[in-house]
């Protein structure tokens, strides 16, 4: 005992002491390094149960792999779908809808009458009033537009039962107690158009009726009798310019006359028929020009030879439009005969609005 007290006493036990003391400290430190942290306190750095350790340098975790696409095409998913291409007529079939209060405005200066208009949500008369008709059909097709609707009661009415639905009406502003044919030719699936009284050749011998468009106007002048013409009844796809035999021929043939009127159409959903055979497509409005006038003379022969030239050419360029100017009873009974067999021989009769072109470009008027 005394051996041990001499060995720490004075400054060496107390040198000694310290070191000892080191060596303690020095001896817990390897073994906490040799345990670890606890288990709590691992980190998601160290290596997985079944994965030896890394023993290299740390390293920062890598970066996720993001699928590699091509330059732009986020941007192009991001996009909506566009718009499937406009285009007049309805694929449904079954009558033609009645007039919607949404497609018409009041006429300036009336409390009464309406004008159409395209309707807040998109839609145009060309669509909303159009007779069905399938798109996808791509027989040579041809399109029949009767004038003079309710001119002769009786004579409509024939034409309204006995004809198919794809024949066309034109009906003149002038006509007066329209509305139980007209409601009888949408049940039955027909589309109308709404006749366009203008200045023909022969004006004045030839009167085309009260506020007609005349070439000795100003286009500001024409627009109210425009306006008013275009107010006389509703429902109708578009407009023609085939009032009877007469056609509007000297006001049509002056571009700065023809064009505001086109365009006033186009700003109200109205397609325009061109009654000059062979003519263009028009800017402003979707158009389509006459091809054939199948009754003058209106004699069955010739009624017959005109239906098949206007077969023919249909199946020469892919559709063709013809014009009857009146209901009468020889034509309606020709056109019975022909319509009968087309479908067996190849040709789709299709309404007027199927066969519409869209507007060409530029401001002159094609000839």
């Amino acid at each position: 005992m005394r051996g041990f007290k001499a060995i720490f006493a004075g400054w060496r036990g107390l040198g000694l002491f310290w070191a000892a003391l080191i060596t303690l400290c020095i001896a817990g430190a390897l073994t906490v390094q040799g345990l670890g942290p606890p288990a709590g306190f691992r980190t998601s750095t160290a290596a997985a149960p079944d994965q030896p350790a890394d023993t290299g340098p740390m390293q920062a975790p890598a970066a996720p792999q993001m699928p590699v696409s091509e330059p732009g095409a986020a941007a192009k998913r991001a996009e909506p779908a566009a718009p499937p291409p406009e285009r007049p007529g309805r694929d449904t079939p079954g009558p033609v809808n009645d007039p919607d209060p949404a497609l018409l405005e009041p006429l300036p200066g009336s409390t009464t009458e309406t004008l159409p208009r395209m309707a807040p949500d998109g839609r145009k008369s060309m669509n909303v009033y159009a007779a069905g008709f399938d798109p996808t059909n791509l027989r040579p097709r041809v399109a029949v537009l009767m004038a003079s609707f309710g001119q002769i009661p009786l004579d409509t009415k024939r034409a309204i039962t006995d004809l198919p639905a794809g024949v066309s009406f034109a009906v003149s502003p002038y006509s007066h107690n329209l509305d139980a044919l007209l409601t009888s030719a949408r049940l039955q699936g027909h589309e109308y158009f709404l006749s366009l009284p203008m200045e023909p050749t022969g004006f004045p011998n030839t009167d085309p009726g009260p506020r007609a468009l005349l070439t000795n106007l100003s286009p500001a002048q024409n627009l109210p009798r425009l306006q008013w013409i275009l107010s006389r009844l509703n429902g109708y796809v578009g407009t023609a310019a085939v009032l009877g035999s007469m056609r509007g021929e000297r006001f049509i043939d002056q571009p700065e006359q023809l064009l505001p009127v086109l365009r006033e159409l186009g700003q109200r959903g109205l397609p325009y028929i061109d009654p000059r055979p062979g003519a263009g497509p028009l800017p402003g409005t979707w158009t389509r020009s006459i091809d054939i006038v199948i009754d003058e003379p209106a004699t069955a022969t010739d009624i017959e030879a005109r239906l098949a030239s206007l077969e023919a050419l249909a199946r020469d360029r892919g559709a063709a439009l013809g014009l009857v100017t009146a209901p009468r009873p020889v034509a309606i009974e020709r056109l019975i005969a022909w319509t009968n067999g087309l479908a067996n021989r190849g040709i789709a009769l299709a309404p007027v609005s199927a066969l519409l072109n869209p507007p060409a470009r530029g401001t002159e008027t094609a000839r």
